[in-house]
């Protein structure tokens, strides 16, 4: 029961931490006059995926490699699905068209990247299949690249005072500085957490990071697009999920794999292909019916679609 009450508190923790540490990094960027998309897909993303990092970080020196990825990929399928969904059920989102012609297909790429550096037995008649650190410095390269094509879209952009209030300089770093430091010890009591649920249950910890710690590593993600939507800011709640995601692969599991390198398991491709097929149903949706809009209808589909997939994992155990 103690473990249970740890693993809770660890998420309660791990939430409230990331929300101090966007506020912090929002109220600075601010002070940049950078544009909203811009800091959906860096700032706000990067701040919101923290969560994810953490419990990535803390998984692989413990030597936990399936929860590492598998907290990837489910977090991906719920930050589509769960955050967009959500956000879009209270304010319809309208995607820009950078956004659906270059962000989403970067993160489409990402997956596939992710998918051929995963499956070394496959591809190559490898004994065993892993995300080595080379692959980890590949994934990073990326990152970089996604990271100069953001900053070639977001400087000098008029800012929108309704999302977020600037504070003052000091203040914001103290807010950064205790959202680190709740992120670290949310994320330790939540793998402390999840390998006793695995443990005490006898599942497997690729089960218990698809599902206990990817759904509760994305609840940042899902409340910041669904308070960005609730102020009107579809470039925030948007930017928001499709820069996590793209974070999530090219920084948190490239990082990863440095610190340790991440056994891969066959039986995972299948999650990797759920990505794969969320993503591009992203991307298809935006032609469907009003285009380059995700609307309420949309939204409860996409909900619809992740309690599947958390149905079929149930059902594979």
């Amino acid at each position: 029961m103690t473990n249970y009450l740890i693993f809770i508190i660890g998420f309660v923790i791990l939430v409230k931490g990331a929300d101090l540490l966007v506020k912090g990094a929002v109220s600075v960027s601010r002070r940049l006059n950078i544009s909203d998309l811009a800091i959906g897909l860096t700032v706000v993303s990067v701040g919101s995926s923290a969560p994810e990092m953490v419990v990535n970080i803390v998984a692989s020196l413990k030597g936990s490699s399936e929860i590492a990825l598998g907290n990837v990929l489910g977090s991906n399928i719920a930050n589509i699905l769960l955050g967009l969904g959500v956000a879009s059920i209270i304010y319809p989102l309208r995607v820009k068209k950078s956004t659906t012609y270059k962000e989403i297909p970067f993160s489409l790429l990402a997956v596939l990247v992710l998918a051929i550096m995963a499956n070394d037995a496959f591809l190559e008649g490898a004994p065993a299949s892993a995300i080595t650190r080379s692959d980890g410095l590949v994934l990073l390269s990326f990152f970089s690249i996604f990271l100069y094509y953001i900053y070639t879209i977001g400087i000098g952009r008029e800012e929108d005072e309704k999302i977020s209030k600037k504070y003052t300089l000091p203040i914001s770093l103290l807010l950064i500085f205790l959202g680190i430091c709740g992120l670290g010890i949310g994320g330790k009591w939540v793998v402390d957490g999840a390998r006793a649920f695995v443990r005490d249950l006898g599942i497997s910890e690729a089960f218990v990071g698809l599902t206990f710690v990817a759904f509760g590593t994305s609840l940042p993600e899902i409340v910041t697009s669904a308070v960005a939507a609730h102020r009107r800011n579809t470039d925030i709640a948007v930017g928001n999920v499709v820069g996590s995601n793209v974070f999530n692969i090219f920084w948190v599991l490239g990082l990863t794999s440095i610190i340790r390198p991440i056994q891969f398991r066959p039986e995972l491709n299948a999650d990797i292909i759920m990505v794969l097929l969320v993503t591009t149903f992203l991307f298809a949706i935006l032609f469907v019916g009003k285009r380059h809009l995700i609307d309420r209808p949309k939204g409860i589909g996409f909900i619809l679609l992740y309690f599947l997939y958390i149905g079929y994992l149930v059902y594979r155990g």
